[in-house]
């Protein structure tokens, strides 16, 4: 198994939660997605992000979903465990997440509408004492709490990296440089932000791709990790509509074009939950069905 730090600069690999027929969390339809994820090479399967549909899912889910894929894992790789929402639930999951043997915390930026930025430091710490320790990887979706604000979050003991999930490669470089220098800073948009956060020091990035096509996010991670950029940017433009559909009707259909996805190849893993767009429109469906043929996907 990958040791953390070497983890975090690879592919963080975020798991749908199946549903059944029933809309029942199912999570042993993740085995063979996460066997096939795990062969290609993936680095660190993440549990309970939002390609997860996180926010969609009951803690009782969340906590289920964490064992289930922990075990079912089995020590071939980290896992990182998804932690958010209040501080009750959030603390009783990353409890039960140790518990499940995770190797570390994501922890979701807070939405509550009234976050204030040491409220936040005090938010981590809560949970990385209800963990046990467990070491964490913050996720940032907005940077406007300012550079000084980030750096007192990565001050937190236990902070290991940072998911950088907004668009704004400057305000990335300028977080990494007013933080301690071991803390691993990963590209949160997927593949195709992944060359831009590259080049001003991110190492690794997130991807939903890894449940539809491991193969090629493993590829893209390996062309930028010998910096050869013309070759990633070639094969993330090869996999660019599927993203593309994801971010249709503001992203809402992110998730949706992963199990659309899924379930052309075999794997179904269920709808999404609302407000989740289900499903695909008829256009969006044959997009999809024309990248995955092309891609020799179906």
């Amino acid at each position: 198994m990958l040791d953390l730090d070497t983890a975090l600069a690879g592919i963080s690999g975020i798991l749908v939660t199946p549903y059944d027929e029933a809309g029942e969390i199912a999570p042993a339809k993740l085995s063979p997605i996460i066997d096939r994820a795990l062969g290609a090479g993936l680095h660190m399967p993440v549990v309970n992000g939002n390609t997860g549909e996180f926010y969609a899912l009951t803690t009782d889910e969340a906590i289920t979903m964490a064992r289930e894929v922990c075990a079912m894992v089995d020590g071939r790789a980290p896992v990182l465990a998804g932690i958010g929402r209040g501080i009750r639930d959030a603390c009783a999951l990353a409890r039960a997440s140790a518990e499940a043997g995770a190797t570390a915390l994501m922890i979701h930026q807070p939405p509550d509408p009234f976050v204030a930025p040491r409220g936040t430091v005090d938010y981590v710490k809560a949970i990385a004492d209800a963990s046990g320790g467990l070491p964490m990887m913050l996720y940032l979706r907005n940077d406007a709490i300012g550079t000084g604000a980030i750096a007192d979050l990565c001050a937190v003991p236990g902070v290991k990296g940072v998911k950088w999930a907004t668009p704004n490669p400057q305000k990335l470089a300028a977080a990494k440089a007013a933080c301690d220098p071991s803390i691993t800073w990963v590209g949160g948009l997927a593949e195709v932000w992944a060359p831009t956060f590259y080049a001003v020091g991110a190492r690794g990035f997130t991807s939903g791709l890894i449940n539809v096509w491991p193969e090629r996010s493993l590829a893209i991670h390996a062309a930028l990790e010998a910096s050869d950029y013309v070759e990633a940017n070639r094969l993330i433009g090869e996999m660019q509509a599927f993203e593309d559909i994801r971010a249709e009707e503001l992203n809402g259909t992110n998730v949706t074009g992963v199990k659309a996805a899924l379930q052309a190849t075999g794997l179904d893993c269920g709808a999404t939950r609302p407000p989740s767009a289900w499903p695909l429109t008829p256009a969006q469906q044959d997009k999809l069905q024309v990248f995955l043929k092309t891609n020799g996907l179906i």
